[in-house]
């Protein structure tokens, strides 16, 4: 698998990104590679029991087991019991680092479901409008390199804690900034890597779009006087900046960055971009447009997070001419 992963981000940088002799370095591989996530959705059949999307059509396959979540995970979604016709989208189950189990129900409807479980969680309502707490608390505490980070039920955070952290050190490891840097963390999220390169740099600002993940990140960078978040896309806050950065690190989601905010990162001109990836396709794509833009790419490194599955992450390392 590690292999087809290293030649499949090769071969697009190839062909998307006209790269002739990608700078693709060793694959940091899983040291878990089996009941690793500690986040899983499931969608519900017509008859209310969880499964998955059914690849390339409409429909929710039924599933008895799956060995890729955790093993808290596991024992608790079969016990799952929820009413077809009770307006529940999605299920979300996630595992903190201290075994707590997080339920999110994202419904179209505010009118909370009936629902039963043997064991003690937290359940919150994801509503049409706003979001209701059912049971207990509505976030889970996440552990990375020592740190805790408060993430909500809504918020995003990656799913395989062990890659987490070793993504996270190698994006401390090739980011070249100091005291005296400004840092842009564009798709901050809860704050997964400005947590860490806040103490090291003069300024940092973060921007991210979605509400929960803001009010995470004010809770878990709460410390730092140095640190500003703007509430908005990427693509309409960082025009508006005006700003010239050290250094941009990016973690856009699955769709790449949106050609306005390529645009205004290009006019920003930063030292130094890192960019980090759950898709190499739209990677390839955008790193063609930063390197038509003047930039050159020093390395690509992969990071298998997602072991069994054909997804692959990714660091790319770029600098300005």
């Amino acid at each position: 698998q590690l292999t087809l992963k290293h030649e499949i981000v090769t071969d697009l940088l190839k062909r998307i990104g006209k790269i002739e002799a990608p700078p693709v370095i060793e694959i940091v591989g899983s040291p878990i590679e089996w009941n690793y996530r500690n986040t899983v959705q499931f969608h519900l059949s017509p008859t209310g029991k969880p499964g998955y999307q059914r690849a390339g059509a409409n429909g929710v396959v039924e599933i008895r087991e799956c060995h890729l979540p955790l093993p808290e995970i596991n024992a608790l979604w079969p016990q799952l019991e929820l009413e077809a016709d009770a307006g529940i989208q999605r299920v979300s189950i996630r595992c903190g680092s201290d075994d707590e189990l997080l339920v999110g129900l994202e419904s179209n409807t505010p009118q909370p479901p009936e629902f039963s479980v043997d064991i003690p969680l937290s359940v919150v309502l994801l509503g049409p409008d706003d979001d209701l707490l059912l049971a207990g608390e509505d976030y889970s505490l996440m552990e990375v390199m020592g740190r805790t980070f408060r993430v909500s039920a809504a918020s995003f955070f990656q799913v395989n804690l062990p890659q987490a952290e070793a993504m996270v050190k190698y994006v401390l490891e090739v980011l070249k900034v100091d005291k005296k840097s400004t840092v842009i963390d564009a798709y901050c999220g809860a704050g997964l890597f400005s947590a860490f390169l806040a103490p090291k740099i003069k300024s940092l600002i973060g921007i991210e779009l979605a509400e929960s993940s803001c009010n995470d990140f004010a809770v878990n960078l709460d410390e730092f006087d140095n640190v500003s978040l703007y509430i908005g896309a990427v693509e309409e806050i960082l025009p508006e900046l005006k700003i010239k950065p050290q250094a941009v690190l990016l973690d856009p989601p699955r769709a790449g960055i949106d050609p306005i905010a390529m645009a205004a990162l290009i006019e920003a001109a930063p030292r130094q971009v890192v960019y980090v990836s759950c898709d190499p396709a739209t990677l390839a794509r955008d790193i063609q447009k930063l390197v038509a833009a003047g930039y050159s790419l020093e390395s690509v490194k992969p990071f298998d997070l997602f072991p069994q599955t054909y997804h692959v992450e990714c660091v790319a390392v770029l600098v300005k001419n």
